[in-house]
């Protein structure tokens, strides 16, 4: 959560943020994960949507069923702002990030409100039962996620193996493949909420779809870039 403020901030927007989970976690793994009320989740949604209002909202770890299914009563009640959804179901290092009775709550209760939903490959396969292993796989499980509800689907490809990545952008009518060089070094802690983030920051100013994930995708590179510049990998990304 501090890392998307940052974000936040390097963008140019104003972040609000409901906790829905305290975890204890360092920059290799997360340790354990204490899910707060969902009633407390909803009330820090909601005091912050009525007084203020948002221009894009993103969503990252919900935890379980309960804060799930507050989580999409909140976005009911707010139909036009769009949102943007990471889908963390399990820590890359380690550490269970949505127990296993929230899956259905998100596919049918979350995904028919997100505008954009940004899954890795274990995630999309989980959340569509799908083997999601190549390229084709992931433009399966982006058709399949936006037939369950989703508004477009980015389906990351940094699990795959190789020195090319792949990510999958499925909006519909328009589809982009994005492509880039794999970074070599220690890996990164925080890289699919942080990518969220900047996408949601960027839809935020008005910024159209492809571009603000073209967008968060340049920024996001970067902030890996100089970090292992810096000799900081694993940690997490920042960039002014």
């Amino acid at each position: 959560m501090q890392a998307d403020l940052k974000v936040a901030t390097a963008f140019g927007v104003y972040a609000m943020t409901a906790v829905t989970a305290i975890t204890v976690q360092d920059t290799r793994r997360v340790h354990r994960v204490v899910p707060l009320a969902p009633e407390l989740v909803a009330g820090q949604m909601r005091v912050c949507l009525e007084e203020i209002g948002a221009d894009c909202i993103k969503l990252g770890m919900l935890g379980n069923r309960a804060i799930t299914r507050a989580v999409a009563q909140v976005l009911r009640e707010h139909p036009r702002v769009p949102v943007v959804a990471d889908p963390v179901l399990a820590g890359t290092q380690g550490g269970i990030l949505l127990e296993p009775g929230g899956l259905e709550a998100y596919r049918e209760e979350l995904l028919p409100r997100v505008t954009l939903l940004t899954p890795n490959l274990p995630e999309a396969a989980a959340l569509t039962g799908l083997t999601v292993t190549a390229l084709e796989q992931m433009r399966t499980s982006a058709r399949e996620l936006r037939r369950a509800g989703a508004g477009a689907v980015l389906v990351k490809g940094g699990h795959l193996e190789g020195e090319v990545l792949h990510d999958w952008l499925d909006a519909g009518e328009q589809t982009r493949l994005f492509t880039d060089r794999r970074l070599s070094g220690p890996g990164f802690h925080g890289t699919g909420c942080v990518l969220a983030s900047a996408i949601a920051a960027g839809l935020a100013r008005g910024v159209p779809l492809d571009q603000a994930v073209a967008d968060g995708r340049v920024w996001l590179r970067g902030a890996m870039e100089q970090s292992l510049a810096l000799g900081t990998g694993q940690r997490l990304l920042w960039r002014q």
